[in-house]
């Protein structure tokens, strides 16, 4: 029995973020961007139409996704250490003696423990299954590649039962 993937990768499949990361030990870098790059796969079972999802399909999900992400400071809201305070025009974000204010405009306040590429690869993967499953299709399997230097890339898999 065969098994079909579809995969995209191009230069569209791309955002631009701020972050920073905490370490053990209450460590904190400092707030720095990235040009991320994006490869996504789908495994599952063709359709009515013989696609596992269309190529133009996916890659306007993925872009819409993609898009929530670019030109924003990326905030982690699950970290047990870094307080996020919003307000109407701001977001107030503490990590021990530090302190930043952003335009609430401007951040994206994201269900993670912390804004690693792996954790950011999961929060993607997790948002196209969702997108994907919302437009009737049924994959049983999603992956990301989240490039956020050049050659370094993290990869989530998510596996549907």
């Amino acid at each position: 029995m065969p098994q079909f993937h579809v995969k995209i990768a191009d230069d569209a499949l791309n955002f631009s973020a701020a972050h920073f990361i905490t370490y053990a030990g209450g460590q904190c870098e400092a707030l720095h961007g990235h040009n991320y790059r994006v490869i996504a796969e789908v495994t599952g079972p063709l359709d009515e139409n013989r696609y596992v999802v269309d190529f133009i399909v996916l890659g306007q999900r993925l872009s819409a996704i993609l898009a929530e992400l670019d030109h924003a400071v990326l905030l982690p809201t699950d970290h047990p250490s870094i307080r996020v305070a919003v307000a109407d025009t701001e977001v107030e974000v503490r990590f021990a003696d530090r302190r930043w204010v952003f335009p609430r405009a401007e951040c994206r306040l994201l269900p993670l423990v912390n804004t690693t590429a792996e954790l950011l690869a999961d929060h993607l993967a997790r948002r196209l299954l969702q997108v994907l499953q919302a437009d009737g299709l049924r994959p049983e399997r999603v992956r990301i590649e989240l490039e956020e230097w050049p050659g370094r890339w993290a990869i989530c898999e998510l596996t549907q039962p």
